[in-house]
């Protein structure tokens, strides 16, 4: 058989053996390093393998712990979880709660705005899940909530910190696509291309976030007024009207402070991801020394947590970093670039297939172990095709949004079970998320027809 037909047919099977073995239950990450070790064995007994590329992984993984933008992940994580133990989002959704309880399906649009505000600032999505689902759900369901819709409700806001900075993937997706495109202009004769940097991104993430927000609050007001029975109002005791407005300031001033600090620095080329990652870090401790709960023991657990999924994440990309050579090398890239080059629809038809995998992996992989494995062998084809690296990046980000959303194994249906009341049934998470997986399939239909909702928000802020 001929060598490259061969090896294009091992990195095939390559792909389908790791996802097998991820479906059977083996960790991620040794999953990713041991299969693509077992395969670059048959491809170098074949002699379609070199095993001096694995020569490249250390200077790899020191680029990876020398990457000064990949520092910002830490950071954020522990401004974070900092902020989860500073109670900001209890007092927030409980005062959201009072702020919206006297009309229909308020607690449900409390839950939207507290977690868009939680996404803006934390950026956790287990812990904001945890958070609302602990507080929210109890109270929607003793309100005469529809325990499908309240589980939804609760479930896609806590994912919003997956698209709307500063949000960890976006941090690793720019990364990431800043090396891909510079490869990729270089290639093409282009030895200035302009840079792609998190900060587009970030800025690029914006509006497709506040267009999910949007989406989520028109279902909410949907429902209160087609089925006013599944989302009754909560009204608030007469007495506690007058202390509303200094609780709803209390609550709103700090994190939206934070939000400012953060996000304005970056977007306003002030500071790069990492120095405002530093100061929102720092800007979690203040918020919660002002609490009065500020202690070593919270600062020890904030700080093994931020460690933890820390180093989750990239011992992911270590693993990945190994599937990515074996994969390129035995012809992985060419199998993948005749594939997509010879679709229906071009570049369009190019894009919609690697959207529909993305989505359909979201059913049984996490967001980082997509991005990680997807991203190195279909960005560089599509960015060559000529799609816009901010645009796709920013859509890949919406698209993989649904991985915590999608049954069988969607994150934010099992961090909301953890925390659930025994009456809450798995089966009513699961049918509670279905409609708002159907808004961000909308979301993602009106990014394709209107791209600029990703692409105008970065060239206005760096022309």
């Amino acid at each position: 058989m001929d060598p490259v037909l061969l090896g294009e047919i091992l990195s095939g099977l390559m792909f389908f053996g790791i996802i097998g073995f991820l479906m059977l239950g083996f960790p991620v990450a040794f999953t990713l390093a041991g299969v693509s070790l077992m395969f670059g064995l048959v491809g170098m007994s074949f002699g379609v393998f070199d095993p001096s590329n694995f020569g490249a992984l250390a200077n790899r993984y020191l680029g990876f712990m020398t990457n000064e933008v990949l520092v910002a992940v830490p950071l954020f994580i522990f401004m974070g979880v900092m902020l989860e133990r500073s109670k900001i989002a209890e007092q927030l959704l409980l005062t959201m709660g009072k702020l919206f309880g006297n009309m229909r399906g308020g607690l449900g649009i409390s839950v939207i705005i507290v977690g868009a505000l939680l996404a803006a600032s934390t950026g956790v999505v287990g812990a904001t899940v945890v958070t609302m689902g602990l507080i929210s759900l109890p109270a929607m369901l003793r309100a005469g909530y529809d325990p499908k819709l309240a589980c939804g409700v609760i479930c896609a806001s806590g994912t919003l910190g997956q698209i709307i900075p500063p949000s960890t993937v976006l941090i690793f997706m720019g990364d990431m696509l800043a090396g891909i495109n510079a490869q990729v202009q270089m290639a093409k004769g282009n030895f200035a291309p302009t840079p792609v940097s998190v900060g587009d991104l970030f800025a690029g993430a914006i509006l497709p976030g506040l267009l999910l927000v949007g989406l989520y609050l028109g279902w909410m007001i949907f429902k209160a007024i087609f089925s006013p029975e599944s989302c009754p109002a909560t009204p608030v005791p007469p007495e506690e009207k007058k202390y509303l407005a200094k609780e709803v300031v209390v609550a709103l001033v700090p994190p939206l402070a934070l939000i400012a600090a953060v996000l304005g620095s970056i977007l306003g080329g002030i500071a790069t991801p990492t120095e405002a990652a530093s100061v929102g870090a720092v800007g979690a401790m203040v918020l919660a020394a002002l609490r009065w709960r500020l202690s070593f023991r919270i600062v020890r657990e904030a700080t093994v947590s931020t460690a933890t999924i820390t180093s989750m994440v990239f011992i992911i990309l270590f693993g990945a970093s190994v599937f990515s050579i074996v994969f390129r090398l035995m012809g992985g890239d060419n199998l993948v670039h005749e594939f997509l080059s010879n679709l229906p629809g071009g570049v369009t038809g190019a894009v919609i297939v690697v959207m529909a995998i993305m989505f359909l992996l979201g059913f049984i992989l996490d967001t980082f172990e997509i991005i990680f494995i997807v991203i190195p062998i279909t960005a560089p084809i599509l960015l060559n095709l000529g799609v816009d690296p901010i645009w796709l990046g920013v859509i890949v980000g919406v698209n993989l949004q649904t991985s915590f959303l999608t049954p069988p194994f969607g994150f934010a249906l099992f961090y909301l079970r953890g925390v659930a009341p025994n009456n809450v049934s798995t089966g009513m998470i699961y049918r509670g998320v279905i409609p708002f997986v159907l808004l961000q399939i909308v979301a993602l239909a009106i990014m394709f027809m209107v791209p600029g909702i990703a692409t105008w928000l970065p060239k206005w802020i760096y022309s």
